[in-house]
């Protein structure tokens, strides 16, 4: 049985052949789309559980490509990686922002590469704990559905967003430091910055909207998720 179905857009066809090698010797099933309007095309023909999107695409850029992912309700929530030669921040800190999970930055080895699809699936796949549901104030999450509500309106969380989530919600009053969160929702064999996780907080803060007083900044220090008894709104 397959590890899982990766789709690959890059318009470097050497690179896709490099990576379709190495991610077919770990037992991945790889299909490849060398700019992003056949990139988005080929994500909705065949849902794939991961892609590998270039930042820099002829036409339909990178940035464009994971932004129509996120907007389209079938595709919100599929991993997202992406690939950038650009190695400022704000590039990176971008790709994040609109819903990447994560990004590696060219040139790489395929093995880091592998290292990330496989860390990014295990954490979209993870399985759940028991069946439960939190309620504090208006924000509903439902942990077995993997669906979120706030005042009864439906929100679409990228994989890793709602992983954030999950960690927070279930872990209430509790302090966490940046790298305590890196560890905790990106995985300890995953190398990232501090700054990662103040994108990711700031993408789903966004998103919860009113909800969004739940996720609290502890300065000098990281966030925490406020306790139901601190909830005075009603």
């Amino acid at each position: 049985m397959g590890k899982g179905r990766i789709l690959v857009i890059d318009d470097e066809k050497d690179l896709i052949e490099l990576v379709r090698y190495n991610l077919e010797k770990e037992g991945f099933s790889i299909r490849s789309a060398q700019d992003g309007e056949s990139g988005l095309a080929a994500a909705m023909k065949e849902i794939p559980d991961l892609i590998v999107v270039d930042l820099m695409l002829p036409g339909v850029d990178g940035l464009d490509v994971c932004r129509s992912l996120r907007l389209e309700k079938r595709t919100a929530h599929i991993p997202i990686i992406m690939l950038t030669a650009k190695a400022a921040e704000s590039d990176r800190i971008l790709g994040l922002e609109l819903g990447a999970d994560d990004y590696v930055t060219k040139p790489f080895s395929p093995r880091e590469l592998i290292a990330r699809i496989k860390a990014v699936l295990r954490r979209a796949t993870a399985p759940q704990e028991p069946a439960e549901m939190i309620q504090r104030g208006k924000l509903t999450i439902d942990l077995a559905r993997r669906a979120i509500s706030c005042a009864g309106e439906p929100i679409v969380l990228t994989a890793t967003e709602f992983r954030l989530l999950q960690f927070f919600a279930t872990r209430p009053g509790r302090v966490f430091s940046r790298s305590e969160l890196i560890d905790g929702v990106l995985g300890r064999d995953v190398s990232v910055e501090d700054r990662t996780i103040d994108v990711h907080i700031t993408g789903l803060r966004k998103k919860l909207g009113q909800c969004a007083e739940w996720i609290e900044t502890v300065r000098g220090f990281g966030y925490k998720f406020r306790e139901e008894f601190e909830d005075t709104m009603g």
